[in-house]
């Protein structure tokens, strides 16, 4: 049997074109039987020959409309077309419209969103000044692109990768034999070496073409008819409209690294990103990791704040018992990997106690350091129309959420929180995540925060009298606890 590059390519050849050609073909066969239509109230889509389906969305329901173009539909001038309403995964939360001419694509997407008109839209004048560019893309972020987990996770791959092909074609140990003879290494430390490099410099390369490819060429605009929109893409372009009467808020979310560079990014917070959806996770994104002084700047722009960025207030500290807490966690986080490798060291190999200590010695100060991180980021406080909550070192997160947007209190309070004499808060919205909390607060401060940030939502389940062990007290300066 062959074993030649000739024989590779017969097996792999075929199926690849079979591919693209299966491809070509479902594309021109959805393109027949899909028809649309939109009227005063509803947008109609009709799909299927063998199973006919048939859906009538009312226009009002429809939060986003999003286009997505590969190099492929470019090429072809065409588009797809997805349509959100914002329910949950397992229903018609979505519904993909592909292909679609581009101007038709255009046509139907402003459609769709004209009853999002500046005349309706809460809070804004007609004439408003802040309609138009709100942030363009600058070469500058590119520096920010490797501080991500994917740049390790991409460059062990790669190692993986070389070591496997080396392996496969009988030259894993002459190659490796022969560049440690150069340098007067062995095979394993040039194994670690070729690791090393490829986690941090082809794990990094690769790392910053995966975000040129999805954030080249960033635009975030207001546009007339009341609707926020993003274009970015290099290869595959996209443009999402998220209308601005959904949004509850903005968050400021700072990755470890990217924190340690002085980088943050700017999330939506807002109702109809359908939870369940595969690009969710970048759907909702308004500006990619970015200096923190331009993503506070974003963000008041986007809240239509022009005096002061909301995310940048100063914030109330929580108490000295959360940062006992962390600390906590994070040393029992360290004992629990230690207890595991010093169980198998004792039944399998004594290696592995020894990696155990030297572990040790690295995990105990970076987990106490991560806990007084995390510690010294808790805070919260209330403006005149948005409740700011902090939390995080690994991921710090700061939520700006519009206080006519929470719908909800819930109030958790563990054991060992009763007895520390602090509360967790989460205040509930049919935006974003569903719930944002804070974190650890006092008791009193977390009850008061949550009473006064919508007065009269929580009040119906607070309890009042002469005494009360929490201290907290109301507008009234009557005291109020948890029931």
């Amino acid at each position: 049997m062959g074993s030649g590059i000739g024989f590779a390519l017969a097996w792999v050849l075929p199926p690849l074109l079979l591919v693209v050609v299966a491809g070509g073909v479902s594309g021109e066969w959805m393109w027949r039987v899909t028809r649309y239509r939109v009227d005063a109230e509803r947008f109609h889509v009709h799909t299927g020959v063998v199973v006919r389906k048939r859906l009538a969305l009312r226009r009002e329901r429809i939060r986003s409309v999003d286009l997505t173009a590969d190099p492929v539909l470019r090429v072809l001038g065409t588009a797809t077309v997805r349509v959100g309403t914002g329910e949950q995964a397992g229903t018609e939360g979505t519904v993909t419209l592909w292909p679609l001419r581009r101007a038709s694509a255009d046509a139907l997407r402003a459609t769709l969103l004209a009853h999002a008109a500046p005349g309706t839209r809460e809070g804004a004048d007609e004439e408003d000044s802040s309609d138009g560019s709100l942030a363009r893309f600058d070469p500058a972020w590119l520096r920010f692109a490797p501080l991500s987990f994917l740049t390790p996770a991409l460059g062990a791959a790669a190692a993986g990768g070389l070591i496997q092909v080396a392996e496969w074609f009988g030259m894993q140990e002459r190659l490796f034999g022969t560049v440690g003879s150069w340098f007067g290494l062995g095979p394993f430390l040039i194994v670690a070496a070729v690791l090393a490099v490829a986690l941090f410099v082809v794990g990094g390369v690769a790392t910053v073409a995966l975000w040129v490819e999805a954030w080249w060429n960033h635009t975030l605009d207001r546009q007339p008819d009341g609707t926020l929109q993003v274009r970015r893409g290099l290869l595959t372009t996209r443009s999402i409209s998220l209308e601005e009467s959904r949004l509850r808020g903005v968050e400021v979310v700072e990755p470890l690294a990217a924190r340690l560079a002085g980088g943050a990014r700017v999330d939506a917070v807002a109702t109809g990103l359908a939870t369940g959806e595969e690009d969710k996770s970048d759907s909702q994104i308004l500006l990619p990791v970015a200096p923190k002084a331009l993503a506070d700047r974003v963000a008041a722009d986007v809240l239509r704040e022009q005096a002061s960025p909301p995310t940048a207030a100063p914030l109330t500290g929580h108490p000295v018992a959360a940062r006992g807490r962390r600390l906590r966690w994070a040393l029992s986080a360290v004992l629990v990997t230690e207890a595991v490798l010093v169980v198998l060291g004792l039944l399998l190999t004594p290696v592995l106690l020894h990696v155990a200590w030297i572990s040790a010695l690295v995990l105990v100060p970076v987990a106490v350091l991560l806990a007084l991180d995390a510690y010294r980021a808790l805070g919260h406080t209330l403006t005149d129309g948005y409740l700011v909550a902090r939390s995080g070192s690994v991921h710090r997160a700061t939520v700006a959420l519009q206080r006519r947007g929470i719908v909800g209190w819930t109030v958790r309070q563990s054991v060992f929180q009763r007895r520390a004499g602090l509360v967790t808060v989460l205040a509930t919205t049919a935006a974003g995540s569903g719930a944002y909390a804070v974190r650890d607060a006092g008791e009193t401060d977390g009850l008061t925060l949550a009473d006064a940030a919508v007065p009269g939502l929580l009040r119906p389940f607070l309890v009042t009298g002469a005494t009360d062990q929490t201290g907290a007290t109301d507008a009234a300066g009557e005291p109020v606890s948890a029931p």
